[in-house]
């Protein structure tokens, strides 16, 4: 089987890791590709843009692909799988109409609200002032309706905060195209990721996962796209993962059904746990999360490749369940100085070997090769990934293997999972 996974950061670089510890998969391409993928086994990169349809499109076509893994948002949204569409051609990621549960937030709230889904009350607006009005009690959260790379989300704690908040959403560089600000009541609790799989007809959950989005320690500062994650999360118990699959994910799939969406692909729910243990969603997002996936794929034991054609071929359902590796799985973002504002780019990389040599996983996010020198390459460079019997061992051995790890302006959190310690 030969594969096309289209993106370029750790989740691209983790899913083409699976996949190529898998026999029946012969050869994977990775458009664009980071240096990671440039070196992992069966893996080739090829220098086309994710949204360069028609070049996919061929490269398809020359090279006989029959499965198409999508890993970013941006493409779905824009219709990628919509496009690329043709007999024998599997494609794991929903349609331009299914993309419009992450890349509308406006959208993804009357969608709530007409499944009866556990959400924050909120209000959308087209005008900043309008907007402005409305606030009169803080904190509030102030979010951009569209595609905004994990960094569209203010948790104002001051008025003048919050109508700052908007008027970098309007006047920002947002995408602009019916741009509007939706604004929700904050809620109190601990924020945890449920990836699910759904062929259209069947949904499963992964893992659950809880990430760091603020940059800096203590959960402080601007968000980011993510600072680290683990997996599975000690808040999730059995049956509160029951209570979401029957009040969040069965009900986003009925309502997708009824609404004539055709979902094949990856349904992430963000929500919050409340401090009484009731979920309520954040956001949904259309595709693998990042950085996510990292530690969920470092668990799966279930070869990543049957889960996908399942999905693709509508027979999730008759699959076993799927199975994991016990234990827990941490991964820690190193990420350029400066990020999630401007950074630079260039800086060589060293010591991933030996990193690698203590046990741990790098999963390549923003690098490049530039002849035989690894540089940075993007905000987010490498997410150092690591699996112990428990979660103190998995989190030692990961921070083990950032200490081999060096370049120029490196920065990361120190207390990923530092929840899980104070629990």
């Amino acid at each position: 089987m030969k594969i096309l996974i289209v993106g370029n950061g750790g989740r691209e670089h983790a899913i083409a890791w699976k996949l190529s510890q898998s026999s029946q998969v012969q050869q994977i391409f990775c458009t664009p590709g980071n240096g990671g993928t440039a070196t992992q086994a069966k893996c080739q990169n090829i220098p086309i843009s994710v949204t360069d349809f028609p070049a996919l499109k061929q490269l398809i076509d020359d090279q006989n692909i029959s499965l198409v893994v999508v890993g970013p948002e941006v493409p779905l949204a824009l219709g990628i799988t919509d496009y690329l569409q043709q007999p024998n051609l599997k494609i794991f990621g929903p349609t331009k109409a299914g993309a419009i549960l992450e890349a509308s937030k406006s959208w993804a709230k009357d969608f709530m609200s007409e499944a009866n889904i556990p959400t924050a009350k909120s209000a959308t607006f087209t005008k900043a002032e309008t907007a402005k009005e409305y606030i009169t009690e803080i904190p509030i959260v102030i979010k951009a309706d569209g595609l905004a790379a994990g960094k569209g989300v203010t948790v104002a704690t001051t008025i003048e905060m919050a109508h700052n908040a908007i008027d970098d959403i309007f006047q920002g560089d947002f995408d602009k195209k019916n741009q509007s600000v939706v604004i929700e009541e904050f809620l109190t609790g601990q924020e945890v990721s449920v990836l699910a799989l759904t062929d259209g007809l069947t949904i499963r959950p992964l893992l659950p996962a809880q990430d760091h989005k603020q940059v800096g320690e203590g959960d402080t500062g601007p968000n980011t796209g993510g600072m680290g994650a683990y997996t599975p999360t000690p808040i999730i118990t059995p049956e509160l993962m029951a209570s979401i699959q029957q009040q969040v994910l069965e009900p986003t799939l009925t309502n997708l059904q009824k609404r004539g969406i055709d979902y094949r692909g990856v349904i992430y729910a963000g929500l919050m746990i409340s401090p009484t243990g009731e979920p309520k969603v954040l956001e949904f997002n259309c595709r693998f999360g990042d950085p996510e996936t990292q530690p969920i794929l470092s668990l799966l034991e279930t070869p990543l490749e049957e889960l996908l054609l399942a999905c693709c071929e509508q027979r999730l359902a008759e699959l076993p369940p799927i199975k994991w590796k016990p234990g827990v799985a941490v991964c820690v973002v190193l990420a350029s100085g400066g990020y999630p504002g401007a950074y630079e780019k260039g800086k060589i990389i060293s010591g991933i070997e030996k990193a690698e040599a203590t046990g741990a996983t790098i999963f390549h996010a923003g690098t490049k090769f530039q002849a035989e020198d690894l540089i940075t390459d993007g905000g987010r460079v490498l997410g150092v990934t690591a699996v112990g019997s428990n979660f103190t061992e998995a989190k030692t051995k990961a921070y083990a293997a950032v200490n081999s790890v060096q370049f120029e302006g490196m920065y990361y959190r120190r207390d990923i999972g530092s929840r899980v310690l104070m629990n």
